[in-house]
């Protein structure tokens, strides 16, 4: 496991060593985008209103105070699944030029393609800690397409050590989750054997 340290704009350079299972931490720009954003850019062919070009995107829906002054601060932003965006992903790379995609879970092979014709990567943000990734957040620097509601609305944040992100599709297009799968799949008749001995004396 090697750890590394990525700040906006991000090089195909920057990148092109990093490997599934590696760690990221941030610095720099990163764009909440989900569903209805992806749906925008890809489906209905309108421009994102934020340049995420050699830059980061989060599957995420956050929770955000409105300040009296104007301003904008993070309370929690947890990962949303990522999966949901794949049959979006490798035409919203193609068309934003995003590099890093942050999210919770695996993505299949749609994004494993985007990734090796962009040089890009999907990250995993772990879990459960949402709260833990906003105070990452440094400042909450614009919002566009706010009339989605807060969480589909793209908010610009500017974040430091935003981490860890587990690499899980590299610019190779290896799969981290696809391989465990494969893995796991080959464990698991082994697995229930044992189980089904363990639990035999039940009637």
């Amino acid at each position: 496991m090697r750890e590394f340290y990525l700040t906006t704009p991000i090089s195909n350079e920057d990148i092109k060593n990093l490997r599934i299972g590696d760690i990221v931490y941030l610095n720099g720009i990163i764009v909440t985008c989900r569903d209805i954003a992806h749906r925008r850019v890809v489906e209905e062919r309108r421009p994102l209103p934020v340049d995420v070009r050699d830059k980061a995107i989060l599957h995420a829906g956050p929770i955000i105070k409105a300040n009296a002054d104007g301003t904008f601060q993070m309370i929690s932003v947890g990962p949303t699944t990522s999966m949901r965006m794949e049959k979006f992903e490798e035409e919203f790379m193609k068309e934003t030029g995003v590099k890093l995609i942050v999210g919770k879970g695996g993505m299949g092979i749609d994004t494993q393609n985007g990734c090796m014709k962009y040089h890009a990567l999907h990250l995993v943000y772990p879990a459960g800690n949402a709260v833990l990734a906003a105070q990452k957040v440094e400042q909450i620097l614009d919002v566009q397409w706010a009339e989605l509601g807060m969480p589909e609305a793209l908010w610009v944040c500017k974040v430091k050590g935003y981490g860890p992100l587990i690499v899980s599709i590299d610019t190779q297009g290896n799969n981290l989750f696809e391989q465990n799968r494969l893995v796991f799949n080959e464990r698991k008749e082994t697995e229930i054997a044992r189980i089904c001995r363990e639990v035999g004396f039940i009637k």
